[in-house]
């Protein structure tokens, strides 16, 4: 083998081995290259595991965080409804039983404004709303109970109390009485009157009748009556202007106006000092009705007692309950509401009054009064007559001056004041005087046992006086 043989075949060895070392080369190329993929692939995944992680830590962060916050927002609430709880228990029930006594007191809401329109707001509501239901029920049933037994009450003693009455009057006409006994059974009697008008305000509260049945009365009658049950009556100043001494108050509704008027005139006498007086006047208007003003010069009243009396007066309020009139009762307006709606009156207050008071309006309609005789039943002498214009003194007519009518004008159409004369009064003026005729003989014997009675009484000893 030549040497150029030898070199070819190493070269060829040598080519043979580079040609194996680069087969090796690559395929340890590619090895490593699979390597490096696998461990980038794995690096990729302990990355993507290692987000994953850090995600899940992140949201149990957030859900620990958000669990926390649940919880904060959860005992808030809790406390807001534990307030509402408490502020229902302590402030707005009890308030809520004073708006049922006096509707001027105020029921306070809820605590925290921001839960109006939620579920739990309107359970809240609805409490005070079911007790209010559940009071006023309940109230009603107790105050019709105490409205039949006061009413029973009343009646038992408003008939012990007219026998009482009649029994005293007539131990009045006994004349032979000592002076001392008579004045104390005058005194009985008036006592026994306002006794009489308490327990008759009561049953009229309650549903009752006013247990009195009269005659056409007469407005004055009706008006001074009134007046004389009252404790300070000599404090009253009654002044008629009324156009005819005839107008009377139908039987039915006389009793009615008279406990209307003494209910007002109490109310006058008490809110005034005992110095002043109470004026009464007698108005006749030109619709027909009747005007009675009561007018006194006390403190007045208050804006709330003036909206709560003009309530009661009005008769709209059909059921007023006890419970509502105070403690003691004050039953005075109450009844007079109950007469207003049961007969047709009209009541009104106000403070107007010109002595810095209260005037008291009661208006009579016209469908309640009527016209009395008064050769029948003539007036009681007591009663205001009414104010009489004065009249000038009319010449006698010539006797030979011939009659004649007066042409019609329109002063002869307006209404004309007149003096009321009896039935001898138009054939002789000098009797014009007299409002009304007197019998001689019933005078005299009136005279004679005045005489008698007051004879008596000057003879009698120290120990009848003690009778």
């Amino acid at each position: 083998m030549t040497l150029s043989s030898k070199i070819a075949v190493a070269l060829g060895v040598l080519s043979l081995l580079l040609a194996v070392w680069a087969l090796l080369l690559a395929r340890s190329r590619r090895i490593h290259v699979r390597q490096g993929r696998a461990w980038n692939a794995e690096a990729q995944a302990a990355d993507s595991r290692a987000q994953a992680a850090e995600g899940r830590a992140r949201t149990e962060v957030q859900n620990r965080q958000d669990a926390e916050s649940r919880a904060k927002e959860l005992g808030i609430r809790e406390a807001e409804l534990l307030g509402e709880v408490r502020h229902l228990v302590s402030d707005r029930l009890p308030a809520l039983a004073l708006h049922l006594i006096s509707s001027h007191h105020p029921v306070p809401g809820l605590l925290h404004n921001h839960l109006a329109g939620s579920e739990a707001a309107r359970l809240l509501d609805a409490v005070p709303e079911a007790v209010s239901r559940i009071v006023l029920k309940e109230r009603r049933r107790i105050d019709a109970a105490a409205r039949a037994a006061l009413r029973g009450a009343t009646q038992e003693s408003q008939a012990l109390s007219y026998r009482l009455q009649t029994n005293i009057v007539g131990l009045q006409h006994e004349f032979s009485a000592p002076p001392r006994l008579t004045q104390s059974l005058l005194e009985s009697d008036h006592i026994n009157e306002q006794n009489l008008r308490l327990t008759q305000r009561s049953a009229i509260v309650c549903g009752g009748w006013p247990g009195h049945v009269r005659k056409d009365t007469y407005v004055s009658e009706v008006v001074s009556g009134a007046s004389s049950r009252l404790r300070g009556f000599d404090r009253i100043n009654i002044v008629s202007r009324l156009g005819l001494s005839n107008i009377g108050v139908v039987g039915r509704a006389a009793e009615p106006v008279a406990v209307v008027c003494a209910e007002l005139m109490a109310n006058a006498l008490e809110h005034s000092r005992d110095d002043l007086m109470v004026d009464v006047g007698l108005v006749q208007t030109g619709n027909g009705s009747v005007c009675i003003t009561i007018d006194d010069a006390g403190k007045g009243m208050t804006a709330e007692a003036l909206a709560r009396g003009r309530s009661l007066i009005s008769g709209e309020q059909q059921e007023v309950l006890l419970l509502e009139l105070g403690d003691p009762p004050s039953m005075g307006f109450a009844a007079i509401g109950r007469l207003v709606a049961d007969y047709g009156l009209h009541v009104s207050i106000d403070t107007s009054s010109p002595y810095g008071g209260v005037r008291a309006v009661v208006s009579v309609p016209e469908n309640l009064l009527t016209s009395i005789d008064e050769n029948v039943t003539p007036p009681s002498v007591m009663a205001p007559q009414p104010a009489v214009a004065p009249q000038a003194h009319k010449r006698p007519a010539a006797a030979d001056a011939p009659a004649h009518s007066p042409a019609p004008s329109a002063a002869a159409e307006l209404p004309q004041r007149r003096r009321r004369f009896s039935a001898t009064a138009a054939q002789d003026e000098a009797a014009a005087a007299a409002p009304r005729p007197l019998d001689p003989e019933s005078t005299g014997a009136i005279w004679s046992d005045f005489q008698s009675g007051l004879t008596d009484g000057r003879s009698v000893t120290d120990s009848e006086h003690t009778l």
